[in-house]
Order: structure tokens, then sequence, then C-alpha cells
């Protein structure tokens, strides 16, 4: 246990003692416990409640195990680590164990942190007069496996069957209507004369228990929520903490984070959840899905990446927000980018710079950036080489204007944003794919120069880049030179096909140009001894 944990252990223990001794409950020591530990150690409501009963996580957890053996059902797989989660807030527990948590404290599960019912439809204790003309709370339970249910006073319990009863009410009443006139009542039966027309008008207590049953339900619906504003705020700092790692973490091993916090969003949006928070969620489903698509472009799968973006711009649709839409659009425009047809590319960055229109954003940066490496890559020997050139840097003249438009934040983030190296680095990509060699190389290394340790990815290729000025320039030893250079300053774990791909590209080049030299197959060869990252994730 660590120091922190241990004060918090201490504080919590000196409260229940206390509490216990002015004759206090758990609930009570529970709530005391969460007022003065949770400023201090963030402590959650429900592990104050643990701590309010003075027990260990294992204990718990052997409780709810002995909670579903008595309901003969299979014994669960929680564990010291899944309600370790629950209690510091990363995880929502599912409906299930939210149940027999509620019943180990015997509270509701507001009173553990989590907003709506309780999926068996009952409270976890009732109120009852106690001898002394106090209040004792008593546990719902009469019997092992028996569960002592609350008849509301209106007629039924409205979370019990749905309201299909309540239903079968109202078509029953609408039915003696239909068939008996105005002198037949609900289920009371009829009643002859003025009287009974009168009566007939005030349906019975049935039929008003039911009404006031499918009102509260329909309340219950638009209110409910499954996910809490501290669950969303925790999400939303883990996806854009992902996206400052996209640059330096292992591919694979990131692909399985976005992953997993990609199903926890996926299980949230399952249920419904209030307006705000369902855009909330679809806004992180577009982004993480986006991402995904991102480390797929790294790994080579360009269907698989392809399949995540139409997944974000799903996603993103349900926002309404255009510049999310935008930012998934050119994302994906980098697929046939580099896996396919550039004129599709290019197409998709005009679409994303559309869907962006005057919104100050990542994609009005990075959208016209997309579409000047589009059209570098459509040059040919001997075309309009310079109608092309002109329509690229005019492209990135509306790239630069863009940035300095963007708010700070965004400029720092190199996945959901777009930063001002990356702005300088993709200028001098496309000026060297159109010969501008001596601005290209300038640009490069003003580029190199932003970066400090970490963006691995973009400083391999931005060294593979300016291996390629020199080539282009005549410098075949220089150009082996920082191809070497580029090649060693990265592992194999982070060897992509995408990485790679420059690598291989400028071998092609040089030998197009100079044949098989020595020293271009010695190069060759040590590019080739490279394994690259495969995208299972698994990394075999």
């Amino acid at each position: 246990m660590s120091g922190r944990q241990h004060r918090e252990t201490e504080i919590a223990r000196r409260i229940r003692a206390r509490g216990l001794a002015a004759g206090r409950g758990p609930a009570v020591i529970a709530q005391e416990i969460h007022e003065v530990c949770e400023p201090q150690f963030g402590t959650t409501r429900i592990k104050a409640h643990r701590l309010s009963n003075g027990i260990a996580l294992a204990d718990v957890i052997e409780q709810v195990r002995a909670l579903f053996e008595r309901d003969k059902k299979p014994v669960p797989g929680i564990g010291e680590t899944l309600l370790s989660a629950y209690e510091s807030g990363m995880k929502r527990p599912g409906p299930e164990y939210l149940h027999y948590l509620c019943s180990v404290y015997r509270v509701e599960p507001l009173a553990l942190g989590f907003e709506g019912p309780c999926i068996c439809g009952h409270g976890h204790m009732i109120t009852t007069a106690g001898g002394s003309g106090g209040q004792q709370e008593e546990r719902l339970e009469t019997s092992p496996g028996v569960r002592e249910t609350r008849v509301p006073p209106d007629g039924g319990d409205p979370s019990a069957n749905g309201g299909e009863e309540d239903e079968n009410v109202l078509r029953r009443t609408l039915l003696q209507l239909l068939v008996g006139g105005v002198g037949a009542v609900g289920a009371g039966g009829a009643i002859g004369g003025a009287e009974g027309d009168k009566a007939a008008l005030a349906p019975d207590s049935q039929v008003l228990g039911a009404v006031e049953n499918l009102r509260r339900r329909m309340d219950q619906t638009i209110v409910s929520s499954t996910v809490s504003p501290a669950m969303l705020d925790h999400w939303e700092q883990t996806t854009n903490g992902f996206g400052r790692l996209y640059m330096n973490t292992q591919p694979n091993r990131l692909l399985c984070d976005v992953l997993l916090e990609f199903s926890a969003v996926r299980r949230a949006l399952e249920c419904r959840q209030p307006i705000e928070m369902q855009e909330r969620l679809c806004k992180m489903a577009a982004q993480l899905a986006g991402l995904a698509g991102m480390i797929m472009i790294d790994l080579g799968d360009h269907r698989e990446a392809r399949a995540f973006f139409r997944t974000g711009r799903l996603a993103a649709d349900e926002t309404g927000d255009r510049a999310l839409r935008a930012w998934v659009t050119a994302r994906e425009s980098l697929v046939p980018l580099y896996y396919g047809d550039p004129r599709e590319a290019l197409s998709l960055a005009r679409k994303s710079r559309d869907l962006a229109g005057q919104t100050p954003c990542a994609a009005r940066t990075m959208a016209p950036v997309v579409e000047a490496r589009a059209l570098a890559k459509m040059t040919t020997p001997g075309g309009p080489r310079h109608e092309v050139v002109e329509q690229a840097k005019r492209a990135l003249h509306r790239a630069r204007a863009a940035f300095s438009q963007m708010n700070a934040s965004d400029q720092e983030d190199p996945a959901f944003g777009y930063t001002e190296r990356q702005l300088y680095f993709y200028q001098g990509d496309v000026l060297v794919k159109l010969g501008q060699t001596l601005e290209a190389d300038v640009l490069l290394e003003q580029a190199l120069g932003k970066y400090t340790g970490e963006d691995l990815l973009d400083q391999t290729l931005i060294r593979f880049d300016r291996a390629l000025c020199r080539h282009l320039e005549g410098d075949l030893e220089a150009a082996l030179t920082m191809g070497r250079e580029a090649l060693d300053a990265i592992s194999n774990e982070y060897c992509t096909d995408l990485m790679l791909r420059p690598a291989h590209d400028l071998i092609k080049a040089m030998r197009a140009k100079y044949g098989d030299l020595p020293q271009i197959t010695e190069f060759s060869d040590q590019v080739n001894s490279r394994k690259v990252v495969s995208r299972n994730v698994s990394g075999a």
C-alpha cells in the first residue's frame, strides 16, 4: 500500500470508529468518509462504502461470489483488479455486478456514485421505525434466494415488467369502452344511468395506477444514464492522451489500448443516454475510430483503415459537428494517398475542406496539405508540371493561413489537431516530390529542428525526404548516409510498412539513375533486413 493510500485508510478508520461509537450506520459513515477524503484523495462513493464497513477488496469479492452462489448463478470472474477499477472510477460496473454490489452494501446505486435504478427494480433497503423512535435500515431480503417486493400504492412496480401489464390494463379498458360505450368503466365493470356516465369519466384505481406507471417509466427513461459525467470526462482525457501518444508508441500496443477504450464507449452507446452525453460518446467513438484507422494505415492494412474511417464518419454524423466530420474525412484521404489513387485522395481532401467551411479547425489546415501532396504524386515526366506546382503551392498557402487561425491546443495535438512542425514537414515533402529541392531542404531542416526526442514517425520520414533531396541534387553518398541515419534512428518495433516505404522509394530512384551499385545494394539489404511490424496485435 502506498503512503497516500495508507493515509486515506487511516483517516477512514478514524471516521468509522467515531461513527460506530455514535451509533451511526455504515451508509451515514460512508457519506462522511466521502466528504472528508474525496477532496484530498479522490475517494469515490463506492470506495467510501467499503471503508465504512472496514473490509478489504477480497472481502467484497467473496460476498459478491456468495450472493451469486445463493442465487444459483455461475461464480463470476470478478477480482481485485476489476473492483479496484470500479473504486477508482476507471470502469463502471455492469448492471448485474452493480446489483450485487448494492446488495453487499445495502444501498441504492446512487449511494455508490452510479446514476439510474438497479436492474432488479427493487430497493436494497427499507426504512422502518426503530424501537427507540428512531429509524433503522432493513434489508429487503427475507430468506436466501427470496426477495421481498415493495408494491407501490398505485398498484404496481413501474419497472417490474417493462410496462406490458400497464399497457394491458389500458387495452382492456379501451376495449370495454368500445364495447360498452360511455357507461363502461375501465376495470370496474359498468354503472348505469347519469351517475354511471359521470363515473365513467373518472377511471378506477387500477387504470390510474397504469397511467402513473407509464408516465413514471418515461421519466426514468429520459433522465436515466449508464455513464456518469466523471466517467465521460475520464474517457475524453484518455482519448486525447492517445492522440498525443500516436507518434511515439509502438503501433500494435497503441491499437490494443485504443480498441479497448473504443469497446467501452460502444457498450455505453448501446444504452439510451441523455442527448448531451450521447453526443459526447459519439464524438469519442469518431475520434477513436479515426485513430484506429490511422494506426491501420501505419501497419499497412488499408482495407481495415477504410472500415474504421467509415465507422468514424457514421459516429461523427451523429454529432452534427462539422469540424469533426471534416477531420475524419481528411484522415481518410490518407488511405488512397498512400495505397490507392491520388485523385481519390484529392477528392476526399476537397470534400473535407468543404465540410470544414470557415470553421477554424485542424481539417482546414490538413485538407489543403493533402491536396498538395496528392497533386505532387499526380505529376508525370513531361506533364504540365508548372501548373501542378502552382496549384500545390496555392494549396500550401491556404494551409498556412488556416493554421494561423487554429487555437493553441489544436496546434499542439499531432493526431486530432495539426502542429507547426507537421506543417513544415509536409510543405517540404510536397516540394521534394515536385523537384523543388533547395526550398524543400530548408523547410525540412526547419521542421526537424522543431522536434525533440519524440514523434519518431515524422522525424524518420523527414530524414528520408532529405536523403531524397540529396539524391535529386546528384549527391549519392550524402543521400546514402542520410538514409542510413534515418534507418538507424528507429528500432524494429517501429518499422511499419509506412515507415519503410520512403526507404524503398529512395532505393528505387537511386537504381533508376545509377543501376545496381554495390553501395546501393548494401543499403537495400540493410532496409530489407528490418522486420516490418505486423498488423497482428499480438506482435507476431
